[in-house]
C-alpha cells in the first residue's frame, strides 16, 4: 500500500524525491557512465589461480640478487703511493701466480712473474714496466724506486698467502707481475756497460733451468756484450731461470728463441765463433759422422771428418753428414779475437751440427777443457764460466798490451 501511494504521488512531486534538484534523469545517467570510465573496476583473479601461481613460485624460486661488491679499501703508503688492501677470500694472487708460471701465458700475454726484493728492484731500475705488485708489509715498498711503483697496481695481502704461492724456500713477501722486458728498451746499469767486453755467448739447446740461470749469471759477471739463446733452450723468463740468474736478466741483453739462420744477424761483423768441448785434442785426427735425421752431434766425441769424405747411408738408410773440421786447442791458450762468441752446448746432446757449421764459417776453434780420464763431461754452466772468464782474462791482457805499445805523447 505504501509503495502504491508513493507511485501515485510521484507525478505530482516531479523528480524532487528521486533525483537531485534541477537535474534530469538522463543527465544523471550520463554522469554515471563518465564516472565508470574514470575509475575502471579492478578484476581480481579467482582464488584457485592465486594458489596455483604461488605454488609455481615455490617450485622455481627466483635467484637472489648478487651480493654487493665490497668497497675497495685504499690506503696511503706514504711517498705519494696508494695501495689496495685485499679482502678476505681474495683469489687474485693465486690466480695470477698460477697462470704466470705458464710459458704459453708469458708468450701470449707478454707478462712475467718476478719475486723478491733484489730481482724486482733490478727490474724496476732497468726500466721494466710493472703491472701488479703484491706485498705483505708497507716496508717492502720503501725499498723500491718510488717513481716506478706509481705505474703499478699495489695490493697488500697476508704473508701467509704469499708463502702459499711462493717458490722460494724463504719467501720475502713480494711478488710482481711485469710486462715482458724488451732488451732493446732496457736501461742496463752503467757499471755493466762500462765493463762490457767484445765477448758474446750462444747457448745451444740448454734445457735445464738452473744451468741456464747460472750461465746467464756468469755471462753478466764476465762482462759479456750479449747472450743469444737458440730454439730448444729453456725459456729465460721461467721462474727457476730467474732465480738462478740473480738479476742477470736486467744487466745484459738476452735474445731468445732464435733459429740458427737468424743467429749471424745478431752477431757483430767479423766475429769469430768458438765452441767449448771437453775432448782431448790428441783425437783430432779421428772422424765421426752425424745422421741427418738428428741435427745433434750427440754426446759422443765431436771429432773432425775430412771434408773430402763422401756422404754415405747407415743401416737405417739415413744419410750421414760430415762434421766441419775445426782447429782444436786448450781453452787456456791464446784464442780470443775481438769480437768473439762462445757456444755452450746442452746437457744431453752437446753441440749441434749448426753450431759447428757456424764456427767453421767464421774461422772459429774448438776450445777444449781437459778432463781427467774417465770423466765424461762437465756441467754446461761450469764449462761456460771457465771459458768465459778465461776469455775475459785474455781480452783484458791484450788490451793492456796494446795500451803499453802506444807511444807516449811528445811534450814540446
Amino acid at each position: 500500500m505504501k509503495m502504491a501511494a508513493l507511485g501515485r504521488m510521484a507525478p505530482k512531486l516531479g523528480c524532487s524525491l528521486l533525483w537531485p534538484s534541477g537535474m534530469r534523469k538522463a543527465e544523471v545517467g550520463r554522469r554515471g557512465v563518465r564516472a565508470l570510465r574514470r575509475s575502471p573496476v579492478r578484476v581480481l583473479p579467482p582464488q584457485k589461480e592465486k594458489r596455483a601461481t604461488a605454488a609455481e613460485e615455490q617450485k622455481s624460486p627466483r635467484e637472489p640478487p648478487p651480493p654487493p661488491q665490497p668497497a675497495v679499501e685504499r690506503r696511503s703508503a706514504g711517498l705519494g703511493l696508494w695501495y689496495e688492501k685485499a679482502s678476505p677470500g681474495d683469489k687474485r694472487l693465486g690466480k695470477v701466480v698460477t697462470i704466470a708460471k705458464s710459458k704459453k701465458f708469458r708468450d701470449h700475454h707478454g707478462k712475467v712473474l718476478l719475486e723478491g726484493h733484489r730481482l724486482i728492484r733490478d727490474a724496476l731500475e732497468a726500466g721494466a714496466v710493472p703491472q701488479v705488485l703484491f706485498f705483505s708489509t708497507v716496508g717492502h715498498l720503501k725499498e723500491l724506486p718510488e717513481t716506478e711503483l706509481k705505474r703499478a697496481s699495489l695490493v697488500k695481502v697476508k704473508f701467509e698467502d704469499i708463502k702459499n704461492w711462493s717458490d722460494l724456500i724463504t719467501p720475502q713477501g713480494l711478488i710482481g707481475i711485469f710486462s715482458k722486458p724488451d732488451h732493446a728498451k732496457m736501461s742496463y746499469p752503467a757499471a755493466q756497460l762500462a765493463n762490457s767486453l767484445p765477448l758474446l755467448l750462444i747457448c745451444d739447446n740448454v734445457r735445464d733451468p738452473g744451468n741456464l740461470g747460472t750461465i746467464l749469471r756468469s755471462a753478466a759477471g764476465a762482462g759479456c756484450e750479449k747472450v743469444l739463446l737458440t730454439k730448444g733452450c729453456v725459456d729465460p723468463w721461467e721462474p727457476k731461470v730467474l732465480r738462478a740468474g740473480m738479476g742477470a736478466h736486467f744487466r745484459l741483453p738476452i735474445i731468445a728463441d732464435l733459429d740458427w739462420e737468424s743467429v749471424p744477424s745478431n752477431l757483430p761483423a767479423a766475429v769469430q765463433v768458438c765452441v767449448a768441448d771437453n775432448k782431448d785434442p790428441g783425437a783430432r785426427a779421428e772422424t765421426t759422422s752425424v745422421p741427418t735425421g738428428s741435427s745433434r752431434a750427440g754426446p759422443a766425441p765431436l771429432r773432425s771428418k775430412p771434408k773430402a769424405a763422401p756422404e754415405h747411408e747407415d743401416e737405417e738408410g739415413a744419410a750421414d753428414v760430415c762434421i766441419p773440421e775445426l782447429a782444436v786447442q786448450y781453452y787456456y791458450e791464446n784464442w780470443p779475437q775481438a769480437p768473439v762468441a762462445v757456444v755452450i752446448g746442452g746437457e744431453t746432446h752437446g753441440l749441434s751440427l749448426d753450431a759447428l757449421q757456424l764456427a767453421a764459417s767464421t774461422g772459429g776453434k774448438r776450445l777444449v777443457i781437459p778432463m781427467v780420464p774417465g770423466v765424461d763431461s762437465l756441467n754446461s754452466a761450469m764449462a761456460a764460466a771457465i771459458v768465459l772468464f778465461e776469455g775475459k782474462r785474455q781480452l783484458l791482457q791484450r788490451h793492456k798490451q796494446e795500451d803499453e805499445r802506444q807511444p807516449l805523447p811528445v811534450v814540446a
